[in-house]
């Protein structure tokens, strides 16, 4: 995954990819807020890293060792680790709360929060034509939410896990010209796994039942190869053309929300997200235009 020769494009792996990660990031998110009803937030977020690190160690310490933790800027890799941690942590806190495709749509205002905030990180400048369109973005989240309804608090924390998922993608563009995509990948598994390790003998709950053990088993399986599939067709196609399909993670998110939880998203919900996607996919193309590698939304 590290290796730097340039090689053509796979647009049909690519997509093929984007489709597998669309299925297995919304099960992970289905599979936690199911578990929230019963388990800690802290010990459900520990299996989903867990199960990463172990996946980590498998394919990666065969061939590349300790090497694999060589890193030319490890506080900065830390950091960006601990950010996605934190994102991962308050998302799951709000999946308790707020219906699978809310969330879902939520979260992708990241690209916004990664937009508005690079002139002051990275030194980017940022048009009007895009600052317009960070505005209508949010504004569509203002309308999946409807201010003055029940679950405002917990949409918030949604928006609270978008901002930390924006500066670890921040980070993420600091950290590309320095240290290989499976040392950045591991550091993500490692410092999630310890983080949340820290306080599992305090709050740590046997599961109940063999369907408890199953979906704690595969929160790492699906946030582990969500991941992964996400990051290979990153590194078989350009970033514009591979982008937009994160937002197949809604259609994933729908299907779930209804069949797991009889969750059906309303027109504002449809309407809002419809907006964010569009909004997103001009920031997108704006910035392809001006040579920036970019992703949306959140990775948890």
């Amino acid at each position: 995954m590290s290796a730097q020769v340039s090689r053509p494009d796979d647009l049909n792996k690519a997509v093929l990819y984007m489709v597998f990660a669309a299925s297995l990031i919304p099960m992970l998110n289905a599979s936690a807020k199911y578990l929230t009803g019963d388990y800690s937030v802290l010990q459900i977020t520990w299996a989903r890293y867990a199960g990463h690190f172990v996946y980590m160690l498998m394919v990666f310490v065969p061939y590349r060792g300790l090497a694999l933790l060589r890193s030319q800027q490890i506080p900065l890799q830390l950091l960006r680790s601990s950010l996605l941690c934190m994102a991962t942590l308050i998302y799951i806190t709000a999946l308790a709360f707020v219906p699978l495709t809310t969330a879902a749509a939520i979260s992708f205002t990241a690209p916004f929060i990664v937009t508005a905030f690079a002139p002051f990180i990275l030194g980017e400048r940022v048009s009007l034509r895009r600052w317009i369109a960070i505005t209508v973005g949010f504004a569509g989240a203002l309308i999946v939410i409807r201010p003055g309804e029940g679950m405002n608090l917990a949409a918030l924390l949604v928006f609270g896990s978008a901002a930390s998922a924006a500066f670890y993608q921040l980070l993420s563009r600091k950290l590309a010209a320095g240290d290989p995509a499976d040392t950045s990948i591991t550091y993500i598994a490692v410092t999630g796994f310890l983080l949340t390790s820290l306080p599992l003998p305090f709050i740590w709950q046997t599961p109940g039942s063999l369907l408890d053990w199953v979906l704690f088993a595969s929160l790492g399986f699906f946030g582990g190869f969500g991941h992964y599939f996400l990051v290979r067709a990153f590194e078989v196609a350009p970033a514009p053309f591979v982008s937009p399909f994160n937002y197949l993670q809604l259609g994933g998110a729908v299907l779930l929300g209804w069949v797991v939880f009889g969750q059906l998203p309303d027109l504002f919900v449809w309407l809002g997200s419809a907006i964010i996607i569009g909004s997103g996919v001009y920031i997108l193309y704006s910035e392809r235009a001006r040579g920036i590698p970019v992703r949306t939304g959140p990775l948890r």
